[in-house]
């Protein structure tokens, strides 16, 4: 296989096409957005060139088409052009948004028959889950070419302002755009309004959410697949003694990686640590009403479930009751106690309880986000779905346990791309019980 090489032939800023746009008010943050740290989330398109006829032309008018419709979109989105000020508010939406241009020296086809998820970080813009500056822009993409035609468009999105929901509404309307559809606007009034802003936000609220993002160390990310099989293998385990539950394919799976996560933690330490699942749960038909699906900024929260990995407690279907009690509070009033300015002493209480989690011992934290419903593997630009979307290669030096899940094309699998310190990922790579159901990294599609 030969070396990849990816070369930046030019970079330039795309600025909303509509010159009223500067009079727009700025976007205000909401608390969450406050709470959520400026860092890149990544996600990356592979098209491929179906013209037999290929010449450089064709992939031109594919990158001018990208250009015009996203600066179209942002007249829209106009927030994801702008800076973000003081961890307040969202102006300067004629700063634009990076848009670079790259060439790749191989076919599309033998790339995609490669194994080494590092490569992925070449077809990105920015670093993915790094600090950043809070002033960073709101988005950043890269078009990268290869020697086919073939295309790959890399997206990196802050989640200072977008969490799941925003970039399935973005993406959807910019690919609406770009095929000459109808774009539904989005809603940019209710997160604030629903979770008002602080100023001041207390510092200890902002140094929690930075210890559960960014912990030094040698992190490494892996992609398993599990196929529809094992996943339906997994619920009926996930079911045992409650033949009435219906466990979703995420959270089976969610639990099923913190449990062998847990495994790993008792082969590296005789007394582990207690371990704690984060799953990210989208509040927007939750809240009290519930807000549109256009509705932009972070609006989700963590869903929590503590385990110890030395009690007996930790048999898949136990794991998976906890993290099922733990979603189903945001679909009781305890959401509504969340809204409003009275829902800060909500969100403070949340905070506490787990600085004392973190007072007593500092636990073992695995992040979970299911990405499987935001249409990624759908999104049609005007030249057909990307045959594959892949996530990333190495996160920057301080991050923490991430596993994202993402549908494979078909819809019927699931990629888990999993974030590990290098001791955990060394052991899950090698423990039977994981690898009994997941296949680790095979190649990324065919073509």
């Amino acid at each position: 296989m030969v070396k990849i090489e990816v070369h930046i032939i030019s970079k330039e800023l795309i600025k909303p096409s509509s010159p009223t746009i500067q009079q727009k008010k700025p976007y205000k943050l909401s608390l969450i957005d406050q709470l959520n740290p400026t860092t890149y989330t990544p996600a990356i398109f592979f098209y491929p060139m179906n013209d037999a006829s290929f010449n450089n032309i064709t992939a031109k008018t594919r990158i001018d088409s990208l250009k015009k419709s996203l600066s179209e979109t942002l007249n829209l989105y106009y927030p994801f052009s702008g800076r973000v000020k003081d961890n307040l508010f969202i102006d300067c939406f004629s700063e634009g948004v990076p848009f670079l241009e790259a060439q790749v020296n191989c076919r599309l086809s033998d790339y995609l028959k490669h194994h080494e998820v590092e490569s992925l970080n070449h077809f990105l813009p920015c670093q993915p889950f790094t600090k950043e500056n809070m002033n960073a822009p709101i988005s950043a993409f890269q078009v990268s070419i290869f020697a086919c035609g073939g295309i790959s468009l890399g997206w990196s999105a802050s989640h200072k302002l977008v969490d799941g929901g925003t970039a399935k509404a973005f993406l959807s309307a910019w690919a609406s755009k770009s095929r000459g559809e109808h774009t539904e606007a989005p809603d940019f009034s209710k997160a604030s309004l629903f979770f008002p802003p602080r100023n001041p936000l207390p510092q200890n609220h902002i140094s929690l959410t930075e210890t559960l993002w960014f912990t030094e160390g040698n992190y490494i990310t892996r992609r398993f697949v599990f196929d529809p099989k094992a996943i339906a293998m997994l619920r009926a385990k996930a079911k045992a003694g409650k033949p009435d539950t219906k466990p979703s394919r995420a959270e089976t799976l969610s639990c099923f990686i913190w449990k062998c996560c847990m495994a790993a933690s008792k082969a590296i330490s005789d007394s582990p640590k207690p371990s704690i699942l984060v799953e990210a749960v989208n509040l927007r038909s939750r809240t009290k009403p519930p807000m549109s699906e256009a509705s932009i900024g972070n609006i989700f929260w963590w869903a929590t479930a503590v385990a110890n990995p030395t009690d007996t407690n930790t048999e898949l279907h136990e794991l998976v009751n906890q993290l099922n009690e733990a979603i189903a509070l945001y679909d009781s009033d305890y959401t509504r106690t969340m809204q409003g300015e009275e829902g800060f002493e909500t969100m403070s209480d949340y905070c506490s309880q787990l600085e004392g989690l973190f007072s007593l011992e500092k636990p073992d934290i695995f992040a979970f986000t299911c990405w499987c419903y935001l249409g990624l593997t759908k999104a049609n630009f005007g030249w057909g779905e990307p045959i594959w979307v892949g996530l990333m290669g190495k996160v920057g030096p301080a991050f923490r346990n991430l596993t994202v899940l993402i549908e494979t094309k078909d819809g019927n699998g699931i990629e888990a791309w999993v974030t590990l310190d290098e001791e955990r990922m060394a052991i899950l790579e090698r423990d039977p019980e994981f690898l009994a159901f997941a296949s680790p990294n095979p190649k990324f599609s065919s073509l």
